[in-house]
């Protein structure tokens, strides 16, 4: 909203003057008072009683294509606004693998992990820091598997949803400290994620495993900027 300070412009108007009954020097007084009346008035006068200008705010845009990234986060955080002002109806997903390339500069690190419940789907927030923009492939897969050792890891849930964020690096590389909250994240009883579980980078690929309630769900993925994220959204059809 714009703030917007009105001047208002005034005039005076002098009575006629009795020339026979006043001297000289308060015919000039006279003048010398209209004069300074006018000059108040004009647009380079002064006006103490103004408040100071406003502070032009607005909405920032959101990125072309995504969803708009203008409400507040639903835990009650801090953190930056995560959620949509509404899910698109119908759910303009499919349970198909989702690929995007990194820029050639991406160099990141997960720093937070944030997990919310809307109207028609779930939301799975990656944040991260670093260089560069990130890109990622999600999938379903028939086990949780650790990328580095290759062993089956624990993920609450029916349905397995694989995040791979490429373009990240180490904290030594990319000058940001981890993300070092609860993992897994658990979220709330009322949707279709159960959890997320981080598990780290290895090759330029952060892996983490969405766990999902029930069956596969249709899914979508896109990033947001200010700071850098990478959303999972996973519909919810009760």
């Amino acid at each position: 909203m714009t703030t917007r300070r009105a001047v208002q412009a005034g005039s005076r108007r002098g009575r006629p003057a009795l020339a026979r009954s006043r001297r000289p020097a308060a015919a000039a007084a006279a003048a010398a008072g209209l004069a300074l009346a006018l000059a108040a008035c004009t647009p380079g006068g002064t006006d103490d009683s103004s408040s100071p200008s406003g502070t032009t705010t607005s909405d920032s845009p959101s990125p072309t294509g995504s969803p708009t990234d203008s409400e507040s986060p639903t835990d009650g955080s801090s953190a930056p606004a995560d959620d949509a002002t509404e899910a698109p109806l119908p759910f303009p997903a499919n349970t198909d693998p989702d690929t995007q390339d990194p820029s050639a500069d991406a160099a990141l690190t997960v720093t937070d992990i944030r997990v919310g419940h809307h109207d028609g789907y779930d939301r799975v927030v990656f944040e991260l820091g670093g260089t560069g923009t990130p890109g990622w492939r999600v999938e379903y897969v028939d086990q949780p598997v650790d990328d580095g050792k290759g062993d089956v890891v624990a993920v609450d849930g029916d349905a397995y949803l694989q995040v791979m964020i490429s373009g990240s690096g180490y904290p030594m590389d990319t000058g940001v400290d981890e993300y070092a909250g609860p993992n897994p994240v658990r979220a709330a009883d009322d949707g279709e994620v159960e959890e997320v579980l981080l598990r780290g980078v290895f090759e330029g690929y952060t892996q983490a495993f969405v766990g999902v309630d029930d069956e596969r769900r249709p899914f979508r993925v896109f990033s947001l900027e200010d700071p850098t994220r990478v959303v999972v959204d996973v519909r919810d059809d009760d």
